[in-house]
């Protein structure tokens, strides 16, 4: 047995007469990306170094790993700098702004301290020898720390400020954006046939030569009991945040890398994995990692207030598999 989802739109014209199927894949943030698309005839086929000098201009600018990234500077900076940030950044800080926003502070863009504290940045990594959890007392004083803090956009401008110690962490957003510019590298190239992949965040249009849609396997819980997902990606993107990526085990319970801004802790809610289907890769994974944190219920009516095609897997109890619930607009989509 198997879910199978398609759009509700569908645009049924065919790839142009002598298209050829074209193939390109690199690396970027730490993992691996590919396009498949329908090349039209006459266009250039240099078009994989341009998708990934695209995805190298976004790590350049919101990479909490490389220290002269404009995250990097930003987060560096002293207490009453106003950082001048490009298009782009710009563009996906307003977007993880507004989640946060509406999600209550489930979703934090400047949650990074937590980050960090919990090992799942950069420096002191939870997989590294050494480390140690924090003490409740050193989780109370990010918190309070962070709470003092007032880092102002200036949407107008494009420009931040920073109030002295901020941490900005764009991690649970710039993977599903740099989707979106791979797709819009290509459109702007008359491509109109796609599905790109970024560490199995996808987004796809049109068809494959066969007429049939960019179908993919959506992501389950690894060792686990799923119901197999298959979506056809035509208009769509999807992302999938899980609590099986990076974690460790602590008192007695998963640590996983999702951290809970309010709390200053790890998720602990039961929630396997979150999967969101979107127009954008960028809504999808900010989205995902928003309803991961807000929880079964919380997140289950997040997604249904704003109309979300969203399927969360739990671990409940003691029985082997998961329990999956999906939201109303998850299951229009079925056949």
């Amino acid at each position: 047995m198997r879910q199978v989802l398609v759009p509700l739109d569908i645009d049924p014209s065919p790839p142009p007469a002598a298209s050829t199927l074209f193939e390109a894949a690199g690396s970027t943030m730490g993992t691996s990306w590919s396009a498949r698309l329908m090349l039209p005839a006459g266009v250039r086929s240099k078009l994989g170094e341009q998708m990934q000098a695209e995805l190298d201009g976004i790590v350049a600018e919101m990479s909490h790993w490389l220290p002269d990234s404009t995250l990097g500077r930003y987060n560096r900076a002293p207490a009453g700098s106003r950082i001048a940030l490009p298009p782009r950044f710009a563009e996906v800080l307003d977007y993880a702004l507004g989640v946060a926003d509406a999600s209550g502070g489930a979703y934090d863009p400047f949650a990074g301290a937590l980050v960090n504290l919990w090992g799942f940045g950069p420096e002191r990594r939870y997989d590294q020898a050494g480390f140690y959890a924090p003490a409740p007392d050193a989780v109370q004083a990010v918190l309070a720390q962070r709470a003092a803090l007032h880092p102002t956009f200036d949407r107008a401008n494009a420009r931040l400020l920073q109030p002295g110690g901020a941490l900005l962490d764009l991690a649970s957003v710039a993977k599903g954006y740099a989707v979106d510019r791979l797709a819009f590298c290509l459109e702007q190239h008359g491509v109109r046939h796609y599905v790109v992949e970024i560490g199995g965040e996808l987004r796809g249009a049109g068809t494959k030569p066969d007429g049939q849609p960019w179908w993919v396997t959506l992501e389950g819980v690894p060792g686990q009991d799923n119901v197999a997902a298959v979506a056809a990606l035509h208009g769509l993107a999807v992302a999938t945040s899980g609590d099986y990526r990076r974690y460790f085990a602590h008192g007695g319970r998963r640590a996983s890398h999702t951290i809970d801004p309010r709390s200053g802790y790890p998720i602990a809610n039961d929630v396997a994995s979150a999967t969101v289907i979107a127009p954008t890769c960028m809504a999808a994974d900010a989205l995902s990692t928003t309803i991961t944190v807000l929880g079964a219920q919380a997140g289950l009516a997040f997604a249904e207030d704003r109309g979300l095609a969203a399927r969360l897997l739990l671990r409940r109890g003691q029985e082997p598999g998961l329990e999956d619930i999906t939201t109303s607009a998850w299951r229009a989509m079925l056949q």
